[in-house]
């Protein structure tokens, strides 16, 4: 635009007011457009780290996913995760049974170092469910959503917590997490029609429960949940916690869905494969509510299991639930502490990939650090597997996994490199017997190969002597002298 002069003096030349309005205008009308491009795009300016939901279910086992070999039920939408994204064939719990598993993902440390070690401790409190020994969590116990809400992430957790009843330290509230809904104790969490439930510290009735009636089933509140709190959330970055109920007993719902008609299941078959089922159809409504929202393409979402599968014979034996794997819930075997473990993210991680990195669940609290771009002076002892994710290392060397167990007489276990060591019956003494195994030829756990491979055993010896702080809370019965209460039975 040509602009004319009009010379006042000789040493500053002013401009002709009517194109210098002109020019005005149009810088101010750039200037909000720029204003307006800013707000309708500021979702995406403000996401610069990743979302992040985390699903795990209840007492799966390994093998029944579809992607992990199951052929009765049907999980489409888990597969899908697994099709787009990567499979891991050598991933385990952080321990065998409810509330330790829980303890171990919340703060990146095992069951030798982690506050929740059992299902009940001397010291802890009496439980929602009347039962006495529930351990919480405390302030010094720093969880992943504590880390996660100090940079900036909107936290929330829906289903069962496990790690702190109402009015303790370990209340969810209390441990980061800005929205809970669900159940504060896993006993509690073993009906599916529950008079009540919990919405951050306060009691929400369930009307139409009373009296063993069956009207609000909490699997369908969760789901719910869930996608509400993606579409309150999504603007900023988020970290959304599923620890949903199903499948763990009672197996309860409102109708056997695509089952109802099949032929060749039993009553108690049809309501548990149809639980998994809708396990997977809240999956794939997750996954389509990212994709409606465009977030998708900037959500990590990690799917696995608390432990292995409550059921292994009767009725379950059709459903192969633990794969070639010996054991089940509450076992040191492969059956028990091994879980499907899926992780997805369309531009991060490549389509259709499967990896036989041994990993577990003290490495999600280091991974999370790594995804978000922070480092921490804080010692875990799981490690990051970002590396693994986005391709850029096959595998990697890693210190052994341990586990530590009160229940069925006491046991602990470890896995270093391809061995894995058990010793059972630690209430009666820590001399007995250690079984070894080598897990790439024997998967199954059937040849104890201890006496072959005595310097097998006194690595696991130095590994069981090192890895393990004792608790105030946890210890076995034969360091229990004088005790007059026995808990962890």
């Amino acid at each position: 635009m040509e602009i004319n002069r009009i010379k006042r003096n000789s040493r500053y030349p002013y401009y002709n007011t009517q194109p210098m309005l002109k020019t005005n205008i149009m810088r101010n009308y750039n200037i909000i457009n720029l204003i307006l491009i800013y707000f309708f795009f500021q979702p995406m300016f403000s996401q610069e780290k990743p979302n992040i939901i985390f699903i795990m279910a209840d007492d799966l086992g390994y093998g029944e996913v579809g992607s992990y070999g199951q052929q009765l039920i049907k999980t489409p939408n888990i597969d899908r995760l697994s099709l787009k994204g990567m499979q891991f064939s050598d991933y385990y719990s952080g321990a065998a049974v409810c509330a330790p598993a829980r303890s171990v993902l919340m703060t990146g440390l095992h069951l030798g170092h982690t506050r929740v070690r059992g299902n009940f401790g001397k010291g802890g409190v009496t439980g929602l469910g009347g039962k006495e020994g529930r351990v919480p969590i405390r302030k010094e116990d720093l969880t992943v959503a504590e880390v996660l809400k100090e940079k900036g992430y909107r936290t929330g957790m829906i289903g069962k917590w496990g790690l702190g009843e109402p009015n303790t330290t370990g209340e969810p509230n209390k441990k980061g997490f800005d929205y809970f809904y669900g159940f504060y104790n896993q006993r509690r969490a073993h009906s599916y029609y529950p008079e009540y439930l919990w919405e951050n510290a306060n009691k929400v009735m369930l009307y139409g429960n009373e009296n063993e009636q069956n009207h609000q089933y909490t699997h369908n509140l969760f789901a719910e949940k869930s996608i509400n709190f993606i579409d309150r959330n999504h603007q900023k970055p988020f970290f959304l916690y599923l620890p949903f109920c199903i499948p763990h007993s009672r197996h309860e719902l409102p109708d056997n869905g695509i089952y109802t008609h099949e032929k060749g299941l039993t009553e108690l078959q049809k309501k548990y494969a149809a639980m998994v089922t809708r396990l997977d159809e809240t999956v794939g409504r997750i996954v389509q509510r990212l994709e409606a929202l465009g977030i998708a393409d900037n959500t990590y979402i990690f799917f696995t299991s608390d432990n292995g599968p409550a059921e292994i014979t009767g009725d379950w034996k059709i459903f192969n639930s633990n794969g070639v794997f010996r054991g089940m819930k509450r076992d040191p075997y492969e059956g028990g502490i091994r879980v499907p473990f899926i992780v997805y993210h369309p531009q991060k991680i490549a389509a259709a990939t499967k990896s036989d990195q041994v990993g577990y669940f003290a490495d999600f609290l280091p991974t999370v650090l790594e995804l978000i771009g922070e480092r921490s002076e804080k010692k875990y002892d799981g490690n990051s597997i970002v590396g693994i994710l986005h391709g850029s290392q096959k595998s990697f060397e890693r210190a052994p996994l341990y586990w530590e167990f009160y229940e069925k007489n006491g046991w602990r276990a470890t896995r270093f490199g391809k061995w894995k060591a058990i010793q059972n019956n630690l209430h009666h003494g820590d001399k007995g017997p250690i079984e070894v195994y080598d897990l790439y030829r024997d998967p199954g756990e059937t040849f104890n190969l201890s006496e072959s491979h005595p310097h097998l055993v006194d690595q696991a010896k130095k590994i069981f002597k090192t890895f393990s702080i004792p608790s105030e809370h946890y210890f076995w019965k034969h360091q229990q002298q004088g005790e007059t209460e026995v808990y962890n039975n």
